[in-house]
């Protein structure tokens, strides 16, 4: 396992032949770094981007991916993440812990595999219950990216006849007016250069999203169990931007874990390169097909 400095992280980094990531060791766990070897850096730092909690306390985002669990609250979600992790090699890639935290007894964890030779990584995100009462929440992985690109969205093309196929969750501060988003009836696209903050779920039966900056296409696919229960008036994906970064979320069902108990959500990730920037449904139809993404 190779370490290296990254900004002011102590950082363990893993690579192949095409792509390099560095994970953090001195705060998180967070993906700090994504890149194709030779490329610039995907994902959004932002070493002073923090939100303060009622106890005056300031979280700090850091920036890149993370494992939170939903749904969100203030303060649980909130949980500080500024201590050391442990970090392991294992075979094809690392493994991160996390401490428990203190309120509500939940250790996060990754599991990270950079196969050889592939432009893949999997990433298992775990939570445990190492506390003495049950918790009810679901594992949620955040991914955040630089602005200046575009997400996709894919809606369910499902047919139903007369019944409804779609359903958006929509936040309070989502403006469905704002003209950096494309709403299409295969896809909503999200141009990520809106100075106030937007933010849709929804359910995702097609089970990838995607986020297209600078040439490379990043997509990040999670399983969608259409029977369970989802936080977000049922959402398993979701999409979050503002001026500073834009993420791409997806959450597992909502479970029970007793003392002892696990849960896992597993994420897939793919970067394309030399992609062709999406500026609507027929742009994105042409990549879908080409890339197999369905």
């Amino acid at each position: 396992m190779e370490t290296t400095r990254f900004l002011d992280f102590d950082c363990a980094r893993i690579e192949n032949a095409a792509l390099s990531l560095l994970v953090t060791q001195s705060v998180g766990p967070r993906i700090i770094s994504l890149r194709f070897q030779g490329g610039d850096n995907l994902l959004a730092v932002l070493p002073d981007f923090v939100t303060q909690r009622p106890d005056g306390k300031f979280f700090h985002f850091y920036g890149g991916h993370r494992l939170w669990h939903a749904p969100e609250s203030m303060p649980r979600t909130y949980a500080l993440d500024d201590c050391p992790v442990e970090v392991s090699a294992t075979q094809d890639g690392l493994g991160v812990v996390q401490p428990a935290e203190e309120q509500t007894g939940i250790e996060k964890s990754m599991q990270i595999s950079l196969p050889e030779g592939r432009q893949q990584i999997v990433i298992r995100h775990v939570l445990a219950n190492r506390g003495a009462a049950t918790v009810e929440c679901a594992p949620w992985a955040i991914t955040q990216f630089r602005t200046g690109g575009t997400a996709i969205l894919p809606q369910s093309q499902q047919r139903t006849d007369v019944l409804p196929n779609r359903a958006l969750a929509l936040w309070p501060y989502t403006c469905m007016a704002s003209p950096e988003v494309y709403w299409g009836d295969g896809y909503i696209l999200v141009h990520a250069g809106m100075e106030s903050a937007f933010k849709v779920g929804f359910p995702n039966p097609r089970g990838w999203l995607a986020y297209w900056l600078e040439g490379t296409l990043f997509v990040k696919r999670a399983a969608f169990e259409a029977q369970a229960a989802y936080y977000d008036f049922g959402s398993s994906s979701e999409c979050y931007c503002n001026g500073q970064f834009l993420e791409l979320e997806t959450l597992a069902p909502i479970s029970r874990l007793a003392p002892g108990e696990v849960v896992s959500h597993t994420e897939t990730w793919e970067l394309y390169a030399q992609v062709e920037r999406p500026g609507d449904e027929q742009a994105v139809e042409r990549i879908v097909e080409k890339l197999g993404l369905e």
